[in-house]
């Protein structure tokens, strides 16, 4: 027989969820919300599993990038770089089927079984500089911004293909989301200036 305190907890839980449109397990603790009563309202299919220890309402529309918002709440020390950061800038072509993130030297890798993660180590301001904070699905998102995401796709050039990062320059160039200056300050973190420099110099030609 469900307690007072049963329905009063699952409505709360259900309140949590229409603010936030990804639910963690830690968010009811912030609550001193007790985490079993996420199993009884997915078994009430008034809550959707989307992750492992991620929740939504169910048939909740969520943005297109909702793949990083799990990522970004599962590893928060992460950033969206490479191939992912082009997608949320718009640039290119590219259409990932896993969430590249930059995360730090010595870091274990995350062991995510959905959705997929590339992860790439970086250190120093390579790691830390040229951060922008999106929202997606009510969950902050580390992405790096257009012009560090650029001269990381030469930096990471093996990785990915030099024609990937040729792509961007001139694609993220002709939609004017890049500056010559923030090009050559992202290029000298990288340490890819001298890489970078005929291409740059290309596209003011």
């Amino acid at each position: 027989m469900r307690s007072h305190s049963d329905s009063t907890h699952e409505q709360a839980v259900l309140a949590l969820a229409k603010q936030r449109s990804l639910l963690r397990a830690r968010d009811l603790a912030e609550h001193q919300l007790p985490t079993v009563v996420l199993s009884r309202l997915i078994t009430a299919g008034k809550l959707e599993r989307v992750a492992r220890g991620v929740y939504s309402l169910p048939g909740r529309r969520l943005s297109e990038h909702r793949s990083l918002a799990e990522v970004a709440l599962r590893v928060p020390r992460g950033v969206i770089c490479l191939l992912s950061a082009l997608r949320v800038h718009g640039i290119g072509t590219q259409a990932p089927f896993e969430v590249w993130l930059a995360i730090p030297h010595r870091t274990p890798g995350p062991r995510l079984d959905q959705p997929t993660v590339h992860a790439v180590r970086m250190s120093g301001p390579a790691l830390t500089e040229g951060i922008d904070q999106i929202l997606v699905d009510g969950v902050e998102v580390s992405v790096f911004n257009a012009a560090k995401t650029v001269a990381d796709c030469f930096k990471y050039r093996n990785k990915i293909g030099l024609d990937v990062a040729l792509e961007a320059l001139r694609d993220g160039w002709t939609q004017r989301k890049l500056t010559m200056d923030a090009l050559w300050h992202y290029a000298t973190i990288d340490r890819v200036a001298n890489v970078m420099r005929p291409y740059l110099e290309s596209v003011t030609a």
